[in-house]
């Protein structure tokens, strides 16, 4: 062979054995491959460790994070399961702390009152699992506005004790239109068992009662559950309460314009007959059921306040002093003492502006008075029944005077 053809051949040779070691180094790249699966199963390894070490402990916080509207009384209210809480922070926007406590068993927290309106809050919750490993969680939330929220104001007051003729009266202060969903939230009983029943006077009074006055001696429970209810749109009950009050001895005053005297029974007997002087014929007073809503040792009465008034726009009377006055009317209805009057007016004739006077002195310092007497023996809720007056008969919303309507006008008034 010669050096030509051989060196040929080496080349040939050398050019097949670079095609064996390219394919070789193909063969390598894919040995490269399955080295990157081993890489990725040791990353899977290593999050399923990571995750081993995390905290199995789970927080909730409600309301959930960005609510706004929310409730002032079940706001802010942290759980855990899986776990125990370790630690709990809320503060307003600025930073003030709000006072919470976890419960004994460590698996809840809830601020310690209620909470305000239009109000930012945030907080902070840590936990940890068996394991002892810690978990967190974090929410803002703001409360529900003034503007965008109701309540009722109602009568009579936790703890008192009041008469027979006592309802449960409730004035919203926005109009109430889902009616129905409003008196749902609204729960009256009586430990004597009589029915009670809601009636709407407007869009924002509601009134309740049994059909006949209240057992004497009885308890009567007010239960208000308005947190979260829409009483209108986009306007939210805050309210969430229990109100329990006493009903006293069974007191009714009846008047008579006529014989202008006044009896007054308990349990149905008479206990005192007291002379009166009731409105006058050109300013009779109302017939009908009224229930005492206030009582003040001494008062001002001013006749401009109620329409009474001159040529020059004054009051016709404007006494700074009336003694014993109990309000019977919501429009400027009151018995009461009356010391300007000769004593031979009581019994004998009707002078006043529509009240009803009992004889008493100036300065209201006579117990023997028979206003005086009147007033220390009689109670918020008290019933007087006044008739003969040549009136009409009291509207049933001028006062707590909703016994003016029948059972089943009243009834009728109802949403649910």
């Amino acid at each position: 062979m010669t050096d030509s053809k051989r060196r040929r051949g080496l080349v040939a040779a050398s050019a097949l054995l670079g095609g064996v070691l390219v394919l070789t180094a193909c063969s390598g790249s894919d040995d490269k491959s399955s080295g990157s699966d081993s890489s990725q199963s040791s990353q899977s390894k290593a999050d399923e460790a990571a995750a081993k070490k995390s905290s199995e402990a789970q927080i909730k916080i409600t309301p959930a994070d960005g609510s706004d509207n929310a409730s002032i009384n079940n706001s802010a209210a942290v759980t855990v399961s899986k776990g125990t809480l370790t630690a709990v922070t809320m503060t307003t926007a600025d930073g003030t702390a709000v006072a919470g406590t976890i419960s004994a068993d460590k698996l809840s927290w809830k601020p310690s009152a209620q909470l305000e309106r239009s109000t930012t809050y945030k907080v902070a919750a840590t936990a940890k699992d068996s394991a002892g490993l810690a978990a967190h969680e974090n929410a803002s939330f703001t409360t529900v506005s003034p503007a965008n929220s109701f309540i009722g104001n109602f009568t009579p007051e936790d703890g008192s004790t009041v008469g027979v003729g006592m309802p449960v009266s409730i004035n919203f202060n926005k109009a109430i239109t889902n009616k129905a969903a409003v008196q749902k939230g609204v729960t009256v009983t009586s430990s004597s068992g009589q029915e009670v029943v809601c009636h709407w006077f407007n869009t924002q009074r509601m009134d309740c009662r049994p059909e006949d006055y209240w057992k004497e001696n009885s308890t009567v429970t007010l239960k208000l559950a308005l947190d979260g209810v829409e009483g209108a749109s986009g306007v939210y009950g805050v309210q969430q309460k229990t109100v329990t009050f006493h009903i006293g001895r069974n007191q009714v005053s009846y008047v008579d314009a006529k014989s202008k005297q006044m009896k007054v029974e308990q349990d149905g007997k008479v206990i005192k007959t007291i002379p009166i002087s009731a409105g006058s014929p050109e300013h009779t007073t109302y017939n009908g059921q009224m229930v005492m809503s206030e009582k003040f040792t001494q008062t001002r009465m001013n006749g401009a306040t109620v329409g009474f008034t001159d040529d020059d726009g004054k009051g016709e009377y404007d006494i700074k002093d009336v003694p014993h006055a109990i309000r019977l009317t919501s429009s400027g209805t009151f018995i009461h003492g009356n010391y300007w009057g000769s004593p031979s007016v009581f019994g004998s004739v009707n002078t006043s502006h529509g009240c009803v006077g009992l004889q008493d002195v100036k300065g209201a310092g006579d117990k023997n008075m028979p206003a005086a007497w009147f007033y220390n023996n009689s109670i918020v809720g008290d019933v007087v029944v006044i008739s003969n007056t040549g009136d009409k008969t009291v509207a049933p919303d001028n006062g707590l005077n909703g016994w003016n309507m029948d059972w089943a006008q009243w009834k009728a008034g109802s949403a649910v």
